[in-house]
């Protein structure tokens, strides 16, 4: 179970295989998802994504923790990238495993919300004409806590 902040690229099979092969004897599903960087109808070249290092690692980490606590998770892993990404690199993966798919379901969903809204990163935009401003929060991203 462990968080990891890198600026680095990432291979998502090797990291869900290994997490995988480690997820416990207990687990009887595997749940992830990728996000990557979107083109926001062609005005977007790259991310310019920074963090606190430190900060943000415990932050991850305690994310993880509580997802594991309350979901009754066998295994979970957490990459955030930072720097500058290119549209269609990947910006992040969360992976749960739980004894049955709806906790695992769940839990990534959860650290996903808490990601999205509460991880210490600063992204901004980077166009055309070079960089913009940085991204505000939005209120949808801040209503989906509102179920946890």
């Amino acid at each position: 179970m462990t968080a990891r902040v890198q600026s680095v690229p990432f291979d998502l099979g090797a990291e869900l295989a290994g997490f995988g092969a480690g997820a416990g004897a207990g687990a009887g599903a595997v749940v992830s998802f990728s996000g990557l960087v979107r083109d926001e109808d062609g005005r977007l070249v790259a991310l310019e994504i920074e963090h606190y290092p430190g900060m943000t690692e415990k932050a991850l980490q305690a994310y993880g923790e509580q997802a594991a606590q309350r979901f009754g998770l066998t295994g979970w892993r957490i990459i955030h990238r930072f720097g500058r990404l290119e549209v269609g690199e990947q910006i992040m993966m969360v992976a749960t495993a739980a004894r049955h798919r709806k906790a695992a379901f769940e839990a990534a969903e959860y650290l996903m919300d808490w990601l999205k809204s509460r991880a210490p990163f600063w992204k901004r935009e980077i166009g055309p004409d070079g960089p913009g401003d940085w991204v505000e929060a939005k209120a949808e991203d801040e209503d989906a806590l509102s179920r946890w």
